[in-house]
């Protein structure tokens, strides 16, 4: 028999089940929001370089994006001390990812000012996912909520002072706008993040996730990332089916034994 799972009545963890990141992390909504993570992303070059030089997302195409699960699935729904061990772990990987991007400047994953454009990237992008193609509409004041309770992972990894509410969220990621800038770093990685080489079977369901994903992205990101939206598409095609595809799917995070 396996092992039972430590109660929320014993160890709620970093947030417990009635917390705005509960209400958003569990539903299927966040697959979308992780992939508009990624091509957000792609907009910082030093962010960019980072990945680029020491991912090995062309091998395993989805990989970051599962191992983001994973990390979101352990700090939500994990213990204390398996939320603290992630992180801690988490610290650990980005003391090895240094460099020197394509302009010339070095990079470090351990920058609290790179960190926190991630770290917004995500956030806005799980919670925006969640209020477009959640299974139910969030509860009253569960957004603000959810920026200021992510704010503790931020910081527990390195950021020194994360956003805590929506507007705050909004305008950090505003600040950054002047430095973004598309490289061939980003935009080999938008064009493989379009087309990876999934099985064949899997290509439709993921390709509806992608066009649901750059959908929701600020018109001048798709502008620059050369993903246009055809008028009225998303509305009238890609929201309703994907939609549909977020009831069926299940997201990764409800793998956790106290996700349910």
């Amino acid at each position: 028999m396996p092992e039972r799972a430590v109660s929320f009545e014993d160890d709620p963890g970093l947030f417990g089940p009635d917390s705005a990141t509960f209400e958003v992390h569990a539903d299927a909504s966040m697959i979308i929001g992780g992939l508009r993570a990624l091509l957000l992303q792609t907009m910082h070059p030093l962010a960019m370089a980072g990945v680029a030089d020491h991912s090995n997302f062309r091998s395993d195409p989805l990989g970051r994006l599962h191992r983001t699960g994973g990390f979101v699935g352990t700090t939500t729904f994990g213990t204390t001390e398996e939320a603290e061990r992630a992180i801690r772990v988490v610290r650990k990987v980005h003391e090895r990812v240094t460099g020197t991007a394509p302009d010339g400047r070095p990079y470090e994953a351990t920058d609290p000012h790179l960190l926190q454009f991630v770290h917004c990237t995500e956030v806005d992008s799980f919670l925006r996912a969640r209020e477009r193609y959640g299974a139910s509409p969030l509860s009253y004041g569960a957004a603000d909520r959810y920026v200021e309770e992510m704010a503790v992972v931020a910081e527990k990894l390195g950021v020194l002072r994360a956003p805590r509410s929506r507007d705050e969220l909004g305008a950090v990621l505003d600040s950054y706008r002047p430095e973004h800038h598309i490289g061939s770093q980003a935009r080999d990685t938008v064009r493989f993040l379009a087309w990876p080489p999934l099985p064949l079977a899997t290509r439709p369901a993921y390709g509806l996730a992608f066009a649901a994903a750059a959908s929701m992205l600020p018109r001048y990101v798709r502008w620059q990332l050369r993903l246009p939206i055809v008028p009225l598409a998303e509305p009238l095609a890609i929201r309703p089916a994907t939609t549909a595809l977020m009831r069926t799917l299940g997201w990764a995070l409800g793998d956790h034994p106290r996700a349910t």
